[in-house]
């Protein structure tokens, strides 16, 4: 009996203690360390699918609803089921579906965030990158490096829908954003559409050029023709029982990833394929280009068809199994992850 006086006492006289020092902003360690330093990742997030053909009327409605530039930029978010209102489909990626109609421009700004495009519905639309454009084709993966001008427009007669990929919430985290809009709705054309493939990604560069692994890219287009090929090429040999036949966009002059907070990959999965169970720290946001089959995420099954979305947050185990031959777009914040000494892999 005199024990548990004791204990309730005691409870008493820390819960006094912890209202007093709350005062003062502070707030005892010994409380939350356990969620502070977790013995291992305990992401927020949860895996999530979004059917392209269940959702492509809601995109379509939007742009009868609003103008690109009235908007600025006409996207509808796709927020992780568990993490609503953060714009965020994990702890620091987001991803989003944007619209652009025949005729329109989504008018030129610039801004600190790395984006990602890849071009999923419809053709004839285009992206400018500080003075060059480049036409949109379906699976194609395009860049805007943090801090370039870039700007939208529509020159076909059909809707173009692209996924946005941005490392919004990890700038974010490190209150590190910044944006400006353009002098103009339209850049200037600088230099002719393909001048950066030309100089930068074809195993050559200017005789002057000289670039860290921490800066961007020149190249910002990297065909899916091209993308294509390759897997298909690779496919001919034994595929990794983890990966399938997956490869990983490079900035050609240094090797590293095209953008310093993000990387992309293309993947390919021959029909009847299962993958062995694999995890990592870097949480993935997946789109399928060609094929169909189910993406299990923590034995949660999410069954997937072209252009459908799906995101695995970080120490997730994913195994896929590709009904066709499937090839799949994926990014994540691994080279973000890999610069600060952070990112691990476990397969089982």
């Amino acid at each position: 009996m005199n024990a548990q006086i004791q204990i309730d006492d005691t409870a008493r006289q820390r819960a006094a203690y912890y209202d007093r020092i709350s005062q003062s902003s502070l707030t005892p360690l010994w409380e939350v360390l356990g969620a502070l330093v977790p013995k291992q990742p305990n992401s927020p997030a949860v895996g999530a699918l979004w059917k392209y053909a269940d959702i492509r009327d809601y995109v379509m409605e939007a742009g009868r609803l609003i103008t690109a530039e009235e908007a600025e930029r006409r996207v509808l978010i796709l927020e992780n089921p568990a993490m609503r209102g953060n714009s965020s489909i994990t702890q620091t990626l987001y991803a989003g579906l944007q619209l652009i109609l025949p005729g329109e421009i989504a008018p030129a700004h610039r801004h600190t965030q790395s984006a990602l495009r890849l071009v999923l519905d419809g053709e004839g639309a285009y992206t400018a990158v500080d003075g060059e454009r480049t036409t949109m084709k379906r699976g194609d993966f395009i860049i805007t490096p943090a801090w370039t001008y870039h700007d939208h427009g529509n020159l076909g007669d059909t809707p173009v829908v692209w996924l946005d990929g941005l490392d919004i919430p990890l700038l974010r985290f490190f209150d590190a954003g910044f944006a400006e809009h353009g002098h103009t709705v339209a850049q200037s054309e600088l230099r002719p559409e393909g001048d950066a493939l030309a100089r930068y990604g074809n195993n050559m560069l200017p005789m002057d050029f000289q670039q860290t692994s921490a800066q961007p890219t020149k190249v910002f287009v990297y065909p899916f023709a091209r993308t294509r090929e390759s897997l298909l090429s690779i496919a001919r040999t034994a595929a990794d029982p983890h990966m399938g036949h997956k490869l990983r966009f490079v900035n050609p002059a240094t090797g590293a990833s095209p953008m310093p907070t993000m990387g992309a990959f293309a993947q390919h999965l021959p029909a009847g394929f299962e993958t062995q169970p694999y995890r990592s720290t870097d949480g993935t946001v997946y789109a399928c280009l060609e094929g169909e089959g189910v993406a299990e995420i923590n034995g949660e099954a999410f069954p997937f068809q072209p252009n459908d979305v799906f995101v695995v947050p970080s120490w997730h185990t994913l195994r896929l199994q590709a009904r066709k031959d499937t090839i799949l777009f994926s990014y994540s914040d691994r080279p973000a992850q890999q610069s600060l000494g952070l990112w691990r892999e476990q397969k089982l």
